[in-house]
């Protein structure tokens, strides 16, 4: 452990920390926690002296501070009282859960943000409670002269900030619900109500996900709704692809500086809170049963988490307060405990994480029923953001009301705990509750949000205790057809594997991937129609590509489908794990395939392909948002319909239509266009066995009837 002295001078200024922030703005790794945090006030950074790798394990991070002196306080008095110096900033994404427990693959993720980003900072920006700014740093001796040139340049910064202009700002567009929307969300906590009456758990968290195209500064997000909502846990890590910007009021995790006491706080219970009726809303909570149920559940989940490193007998809980909140009312509740000699930092969190009030009861069966009940994986959001500390100790949020960017997209995570009352269409209600005032702080509204029950008929659910999602640790394929010593569509196929490999683990394909393709398919003695498999796997900090032309294949037509509900699909990548398919596929018999559907009754895709319903002249498949993979066959059935005749589009595809449908087929690399059928269904295939000949993608060398 090194040690560091503890450099403290005040400087000169009025800025707001939303004006320090901006004024930071363009600098490497900015940040800003405003509110509560250290006490009050505000801290703002940047210029990390290190950014922890992928690699790295985020909770030892957390115990690896220096020793610090008091060195060159302003006031003796105040050497350490209220100074924070510097230390490790940045969030904990939810999925760490999955390094502590034995937890499920999660929902597809359509724009994945790191697990986890944390960078340890030597010096800052500290604003106390009297709003004086101070200039604080743990100072070693390599870095004295850095942190002269740091200290003249901040004092520059912070003194011109309130002059800067305020930079354009782009408020988002509307958020809509995303995958199954509204109607997935209310079958998603009947769901979860049905699970809790089975005994399956006590509580759960269930979330939904508000999502808009956007590109905008996530430092001036996090600016314009801290200045209106004021939070109590704001906090603000911008990054190059986008950042989070969080408008959380709830602690998860504080102890401050040398102590071993530690507070959590968790907020579970929720009222509307109206301008007219406010004090009505604070009695209605006060006095809900279901409420007062789901708050005694977290609190016992988190005095059993704390008591894993606490001293015996140490833990306490305080009866729930109500507290406003923008839009609402909460209770929260107080939960100490005193960390035991032995526990550091990092085992207080491998303890705790991730935070009960956002999980359920008991926490890891919650957090599989969440991996089965949600379409969408959690990122930041339900995770934690904040600090370590060698002077202010450790202080994490709970990551609700926060705002996430990445990849051209900016969403907002909102949930509600489900217990055994909860209604299905107050819990949706209850979401969106807490999201417009997030909307209306960014200049944005909420879209979609209402929802009647889904019109599903009983349908059996993919997912199960045995049954979980693909593994993307096992990897990706691709599957192209090889006809006459060509690979069909290679270019195309080559290049979709190459987006999911660069959003699944930020690598690029092999240069002559391409060239190895092109061999294995003109290989001497190949049959004149066979399927050829690339194959990617990340091993040992890198990727193994394999090329491999298998045996021909037939299959017999028209396609039988069985339908099975997996809420928010498999996701737009193809993964290796099929294990969940082939489990589905043996539970349906008879060679029939499973036909995906979500939470809301909407058609995704087939095990095998993708799905087009035939009405008429028109053919109509579900759309490649995210939830499905935009098949190379699908594309090419988009574009060649227009020369027969065809209207072919992209939009919603409800179950019931498909027994109504003129035909359904499947299309894929292997078998082209498949007329298909539903199992029990009243209709027959020669409309879509037509269309199919039509367009002339039924390679019969590879399919037969």
């Amino acid at each position: 452990m090194t040690a560091a002295r503890l450099v403290r001078l005040p400087l000169p200024g009025t800025a707001t920390p939303q004006q320090a922030l901006r004024a930071l703005a363009a600098e490497p790794w900015p940040f800003a926690l405003v509110g509560a945090w250290a006490g009050g006030g505000a801290i703002v950074g940047c210029r990390p002296l290190r950014v922890a790798a992928p690699e790295e394990d985020p909770f030892a991070l957390f115990d690896q501070l220096p020793r610090v002196s008091a060195g060159d306080a302003h006031d003796a008095d105040e050497t350490t009282g209220g100074a924070v110096g510097g230390g490790w900033f940045g969030w904990l994404g939810y999925g760490l859960g999955a390094r502590i427990e034995s937890l499920p693959p999660s929902p597809p993720r359509p724009a994945p943000l790191p697990p986890f980003q944390l960078a340890y900072y030597d010096h800052l920006l500290r604003q106390d409670t009297a709003g004086q700014w101070w200039f604080e740093a743990l100072a070693t001796a390599a870095r004295e002269a850095e942190l002269e040139e740091r200290l003249a340049d901040l004092r520059a910064r912070l003194a011109a900030a309130p002059s800067l202009p305020v930079g354009r700002f782009e408020a988002p567009r509307a958020l809509r619900l995303t995958g199954a929307g509204a109607a997935g969300h209310v079958a998603a906590v009947a769901e979860c109500r049905e699970r809790i009456a089975a005994g399956e758990v006590f509580q759960a968290n269930v979330c939904l996900r508000l999502e808009a195209s956007w590109t905008g500064d996530v430092t001036e997000l996090f600016a314009r709704a801290s200045e209106r909502l004021a939070p109590r846990y704001g906090a603000a890590f911008p990054t190059p692809d986008g950042g989070v910007a969080s408008c959380s009021p709830e602690l998860f995790l504080r102890r401050r500086g040398g102590e071993l006491t530690v507070t959590a706080a968790p907020i579970k219970g929720t009222a509307p809170r109206g301008s007219d009726a406010a004090a009505a809303g604070e009695a209605e909570l006060l006095a809900s049963g279901k409420d007062r149920a789901e708050n005694v559940m977290i609190v016992d989940l988190m005095r059993n988490d704390l008591g894993r490193v606490s001293v015996y007998g140490s833990i306490a809980a305080e009866p729930p307060v109500a507290e406003a909140h923008p839009g609402v009312w909460h209770l929260v509740s107080q939960v100490r405990g005193r960390l035991r000699d032995d526990a550091s930092d990092g085992d207080l969190l491998r303890a705790t994480f991730p935070p009960g009030s956002v999980t359920g009861a008991p926490k890891v069966e919650a957090m599989r029923l969440i991996a089965e009940l949600e379409g969408t994986g959690r990122e930041a959001y339900t995770g934690a953001i904040g600090y370590a500390s060698p002077l202010a100790g450790l202080e994490l949020n709970v990551a609700i009301r926060t705002f996430e960017a990445s990849a051209g997209r900016l969403w907002l995570g909102v949930g509600g705990g489900i217990v055994a009352e909860s209604d299905p269409a107050r819990e949706l209600e209850e979401c969106l509750v807490k999201a417009r005032p997030l909307a209306a702080a960014v200049g944005s509204r909420i879209e979609g949000e209402r929802a009647g029950r889904p019109a599903v008929p009983p349908i059996p659910r993919a997912l199960s205790r045995d049954r979980g999602r693909p593994d993307p640790a096992r990897g990706l394929f691709e599957t192209l057809l090889v006809r006459d010593g060509v690979a069909l569509r290679a270019a195309e196929h080559l290049a979709r594997l190459a987006a999911s490999v660069a959003a699944c683990w930020g690598e690029a394909l092999p240069g002559d991937l391409a060239e190895r393709v092109a061999a294995a398919a003109a290989a001497p003695g190949a049959p004149p129609a066979a399927p050829l498999r690339v194959v990617v796997r990340p091993h040992a900090g890198g990727l193994v590509t394999t090329v491999e032309l298998g045996p021909p294949r037939q299959r017999r037509l028209p396609v039988e489908l069985v339908p099975f509900v997996l809420p928010g699909g498999l996701g737009s990548h193809k993964w290796l794990d099929r294990t969940l398919l082939d489990q589905l596929a043996a539970q349906a018999g008879g060679g029939a395939t499973p036909l995906l559907i979500d939470a809301d009754g909407t058609v995704l895709e087939a095990a095998w392909g993708n799905v087009f319903l035939l009405d008429g002249d028109r053919l109509l498949t579900p759309p490649a948002d995210g939830r499905l993979l935009p098949g190379v066959s699908r594309a090419a059935v988009l574009r060649a319909a227009g020369a027969t005749g065809l209207t072919a589009s992209e939009g919603p595809v409800a179950f019931g239509q498909l027994a109504r449908a003129d035909g359904i087929l499947l299309s894929s690399a292997l078998a082209g266009l498949a007329p298909a059928v539903l199992r029990g269904g009243e209709g027959d295939a020669r409309a879509a066995f037509d269309t199919a000949r039509a367009l002339s993608l039924v390679p019969e060398t590879v399919v037969r009837a």
